[in-house]
């Protein structure tokens, strides 16, 4: 390996392998521009990476190495570390299997392993599955909280990007209804600061960041709901009051075109979906999910295992080319808190 190659590390756990992830990561390092971005490195199982190959009908070089340093970052070649899993010819494609739910989360322990040691560069998720998991008995239900397990990192933030618009949240995998409960003021004045300090680390912090508002039209003054008036506003108000450029609450029918034509730097949505829709609803493939606060940056695609099309050599690697590029676009900049 070049020792001066200015290219950002990006390693790349091959995701569920009874899922499309296998397949999109090769796709993706079959695109010549990847290399030109940066210097992407998998971690997988060899055997899986070859069964794919033969359905996609590609001869590319599987480089399998055993240290960083003995990777070829350049095209033509995947650089791999083999995790070599025992029964791996016992995998079905399309299925939910704890043997698959295993090999994933393998493959981002070795990944976090891997990035620690080397000190630099990014990780670039591919779909894992949430049965698999739970029939692996691994005790995280999704990437994040992986993450944050295995980085010892309290409540990692999540960014969403797609097309220019950048969408933060203020909570995750809840009921609506709980959601809605953890509008609070000291919820919604502690994560704007977070996202706000997120923004600064990752060089973007050009307008206001703003934050949603919850009920239909911000809540009207009270006609339509009190927490624009009792926990966001105030929230936002105390945010002001130490001089940071945080706006709202803004209605969220408005909010997200305002960030799309450059308005805003970022979004704090308030609870799952809202984000979730404005996003995707713009550009399903280029979403990309970010995950701040960790020793490192990590990008993901947002889609998951698509069991039902895994095997068939017609999955997208739109997304995965995309979680890659920003990958290497914010890695440089990225400063960890």
């Amino acid at each position: 390996m070049n020792q001066i190659d200015g290219r950002p590390l990006i390693i790349i756990p091959m995701g569920d392998p009874n899922g499309i992830g296998p397949e999109i990561v090769l796709k993706a390092l079959l695109d010549p521009h990847v290399y030109d971005w940066c210097r992407p490195l998998v971690v997988g199982d060899a055997f899986c990476l070859a069964q794919t190959l033969s359905i996609l009908d590609q001869k590319v070089h599987l480089h399998t190495i055993d240290s960083i340093e003995d990777a070829h970052f350049h095209f033509g070649f995947i650089d791999l570390v083999d995790l070599s899993h025992d029964g791996l010819e016992t995998l079905k494609q399309g299925h939910v299997q704890a043997l698959a739910g295993r090999c994933a989360f393998d493959y981002i322990q070795r990944s976090v392993a891997l990035i620690t040691a080397y000190g630099a560069g990014a990780i670039a998720t591919t779909p894992i599955n949430k049965e698999s998991l739970r029939a692996a008995d691994i005790p995280f239900i999704g990437h994040t909280e992986i993450l944050a397990g295995l980085t010892d990192t309290d409540n990692p933030l999540t960014l969403f990007e797609t097309s220019g618009l950048r969408v933060f949240f203020l909570s995750r995998h809840v009921s609506l209804r709980e959601a809605c409960d953890l509008v609070t003021f000291d919820r919604v004045y502690t994560t704007a600061k977070r996202c706000y300090q997120a923004l600064k680390q990752l060089d973007v912090l050009e307008q206001p960041l703003a934050v949603a508002g919850l009920n239909p039209h911000s809540g009207e003054h009270g006609l339509f709901g009190s927490e624009e008036m009792t926990a966001i506003g105030p929230a936002v108000e105390r945010c002001q009051a130490e001089g940071l450029p945080i706006v709202g609450p803004i209605g969220a029918d408005s909010v997200f075109h305002q960030a799309r034509t450059g308005r805003y730097s970022a979004v704090l949505s308030l609870y799952h979906d809202q984000g979730h829709i404005a996003t995707k609803t713009l550009d399903f493939e280029r979403t990309i999910s970010l995950t701040l606060g960790l020793p490192f940056l990590r990008t993901s695609v947002d889609h998951g295992t698509a069991l039902d099309i895994a095997g068939q050599g017609i999955a997208s690697a739109v997304s995965m080319i995309e979680a890659i590029r920003l990958a290497a676009l914010y890695t440089p900049r990225y400063q960890p808190v």
